[in-house]
């Protein structure tokens, strides 16, 4: 576990340094109004900050100065120049945080949109957690960047080349004072600096680890508290949040040292220069007015040099939380719709075919979960599948929702390749309820809507009734508009089963995938829902995974499966009669004839 940043960082291409932050340029070229006024006002500010020091010489040499309206007029221009400079900085604050926020929200919602639609194998190589790390963090660490560093370090970048343009047409003796250590500077900032990126990005990583793991353990809080496992997992959690403390430690430590090379040798040129100009103001060479100026200009341009060794560290930062997104945006998934989809018909017959089919997940490449796998459903018809566990029954339902591609062979929804289809376009024709019902943070109505969003409340409250949810839900506190917590922690696994069974029929699709739909269920409600089920299953196919054979007895047919291969196929008599596997899984099951028929 606490490997896994040090491998994802040597598995990266090699690092592109500040040249990953190329990558946000597609984000920002929408905004060019907002970049040019942005600029605008950079560049505005920058002019407004080079100019007051002028002012300032004219006012200091000008102190003894006959006439006092002249002195005045000094005044207020450098009052003037204060003003514009106030409402410039604050516009190129306005501008440049809007645009930083504006494109962070859309690399939020670039990312988001694109993990949302990636199959379950890019989930068994990552972790949520630290998808949602990357999203919130790493944007976080580039909306700083946008929206401050950038327009921060090239205002430097202007006040350092217009500053010592100035310097050295005030004097040119001073100024080399001044700037001889300016190449010393550089060196640092570039040996350094490399070694602040590559910690920040394994910083990065370590809280991307920590919050994949805090996501994890918190989201199975009930399983960790039961089996007493508290103290494990706070163990593995304070381990890997101190290895991101002290990556982060040793970032600061680097660029600690790195500000300390750069604040004594700007400030010993500084000194130097104080030096030489008060011997130059005593001898009569210079003025005291051109003394100050030339401080003032110093003083910016050593402000501008330390204020690009910040900025150079955090936009190397930026660059390794850039290059993490990117992985994200630029990721393949083992699915996609193809280049060129059939049309999808509006309607469809729902007809079923797996035609040779191996299998294996990704995780477990050399476990076969389908092997040699054919049979065909007609449309209306309902055909269960049934089998010991891990058999590949669940495995047919992932395959057909198209989770997967079968690495031989093919399926096919009435007659077409799933391949050869847009995954939206076949998946809206489909209704699933899931072995593990998912509830989401929501009400209870809006947890049945979410299986047709345009669906009114009536049919809502039907939907319900038919999944045998209405009695149960009219008792919550609010009704049907009551929160049933994250993951539906208020509601009962029955009652989370029901709500899932309730928002398939709601769907109303022509196919209905029942993956151990009813195994939570108590004997009552099984009944109730299974009545139901037999209602909705008559105009439609319908593919039922269960190991209750009870639920499964008035199939048209069952295909029974061992080991990722097809055994038997036949009805619940026919079946039973033959003897073999499901003979065997009927006699455990059926303690005697009058429970069985």
């Amino acid at each position: 576990m606490t490997d896994a940043p040090r491998k994802a960082e040597m598995e990266r291409e090699r690092s592109k340094e500040i040249g990953a932050l190329a990558a946000l340029w597609p984000f920002m070229k929408p905004y060019g109004v907002l970049i040019a006024l942005a600029g605008l006002a950079l560049v505005t500010t920058a002019m407004m900050s080079l100019i007051l020091p002028l002012a300032v010489r004219r006012v200091v040499d000008n102190f003894d100065i006959a006439e006092p309206g002249l002195l005045d007029g000094y005044f207020a221009a450098a009052l003037g120049l204060a003003a514009l400079l106030a409402v410039g900085t604050a516009l190129r604050y306005y501008f440049v945080t809007r645009l930083g926020e504006r494109v962070v929200a859309d690399i939020r919602v670039s990312v988001f949109d694109r993990m949302i639609s990636m199959s379950p194998a890019f989930f068994e190589r990552i972790m949520t957690g630290e998808v949602l790390s990357r999203i919130t963090t790493d944007t976080t660490v580039i909306l700083s960047v946008i929206g401050s560093s950038v327009s921060v370090a090239l205002r430097n970048v202007l006040i350092l080349v217009g500053g010592i343009g100035l310097m050295l047409f005030t004097s040119v003796k001073m100024s080399l004072m001044v700037l001889w250590p300016i190449p010393l500077i550089v060196f640092p900032i570039i040996i350094l600096g490399r070694k602040v990126r590559r910690l920040s990005k394994e910083n990065q990583d370590w809280i991307a680890q920590s919050s994949g793991d805090a996501s994890e353990q918190l989201l199975s809080a009930q399983t960790v508290q039961a089996f007493t496992h508290e103290s494990q997992s706070r163990g593995n959690f304070h381990r890997v949040t101190e290895h991101s403390f002290q990556a982060a430690q040793k970032r600061i430590a680097t660029r600690a040292i790195l500000t300390a090379i750069v604040i004594f040798l700007a400030f010993s040129a500084i000194v130097g220069f104080l030096w030489m100009g008060a011997a130059d103001v005593r001898a009569g060479n210079i003025t005291v007015g051109e003394l100050v100026q030339f401080m003032i200009y110093t003083i910016m341009v050593a402000g501008a040099v330390g204020a690009l060794t910040e900025i150079w560290s955090e936009l190397q930062r930026a660059a390794g939380a850039t290059e993490r997104l990117v992985e994200l945006l630029k990721t393949q998934d083992a699915v996609s719709d193809p280049a060129k989809a059939l049309p999808a018909p509006a309607t469809r017959r729902g007809e079923i075919a797996f035609e040779g089919v191996e299998f294996a997940y990704p995780a477990r490449p050399g476990v076969q979960a389908l092997d040699g796998v054919s049979f065909a459903v007609e449309p209306g018809e309902t055909v269960a599948l049934v089998g010991p566990s891990g058999a590949g029954k669940t495995t047919i339902i992932q395959l057909l929702l198209r989770f997967y591609d079968p690495s031989v062979g093919r399926v096919t929804f009435d007659g077409d390749d799933l391949r050869d289809l847009d995954r939206s376009d076949f998946r809206r024709h489909m209704a699933l309820v899931p072995q593990d019902p998912v509830i989401f943070a929501a009400s209870a109505r809006e947890n049945i809507r979410f299986g047709r969003p345009e669906a009114t409340d009536a049919e809502v409250e039907a939907a319900a009734k038919a999944a045998a949810a209405h009695d149960f839900l009219t008792a919550l506190p609010d009704g049907y508009d009551s929160y049933v917590g994250e993951r539906g922690v208020m509601l009962s696994g029955g009652q989370k089963q029901r709500i899932a069974i309730a928002r398939a029929i709601l769907r109303d699709a022509p196919v209905l995938l029942l993956d151990e739909a009813t195994s939570a269920l108590d004997a009552e409600s099984e009944r109730a829902v299974q009545s139901a089920v037999d209602t909705l299953s008559k105009d439609r196919t319908t593919l039922i995974v269960a190991h209750r054979l009870a639920t499964v007895k008035k199939a048209d047919r069952i295909i029974v499966f061992e080991a990722g291969k097809i055994a038997a196929i036949g009805t619940h008599d026919d079946l039973v009669a033959q003897g073999g596997l499901y003979a065997r899984l009927a006699r455990l099951q059926f303690t005697d004839g009058a429970q069985a028929d």
